[in-house]
């Protein structure tokens, strides 16, 4: 299992630790199941914070890691997470869905896209 940590404001971190890495050739990406324990930042982070987390921990560019989805349990301060990683941004754009793309582009790429 791999883990790193990432600094937020305040002083407050959040770990992000790996649980499983699959490869899938056929569609030539890594799908990763992580977890997040935001237990002092509280709220669930954002999804560019968790990118940048997932890209120094599995030494890839961000605009190659794409997060399917977040889910934090009622009552806990930890969620799991699912991304998948792709070699190339070309290919990327050839299987995930538009939505998926969009919803993990930087806000300024955002309205810029929209």
């Amino acid at each position: 299992m791999r883990d790193g940590n990432i600094n937020k404001s305040a002083g407050f971190t959040m770990d992000v630790n790996i649980i499983t890495e699959t490869y899938n050739p056929l569609l030539k990406r890594k799908e990763v199941v992580f977890q997040i324990d935001h237990r002092e930042v509280g709220s669930t982070p954002r999804r560019i914070e968790v990118k940048e987390a997932l890209a120094r921990i599995l030494n890839r560019d961000p605009k190659l890691i794409f997060i399917r989805k977040i889910e934090t349990k009622t009552g806990t301060r930890v969620s799991i997470g699912w991304a998948n990683v792709y070699e190339d941004f070309e290919h990327a754009k050839l299987v995930e869905p538009d939505h998926i793309i969009k919803r993990n582009l930087p806000e300024e790429e955002k309205k810029e896209a929209s």
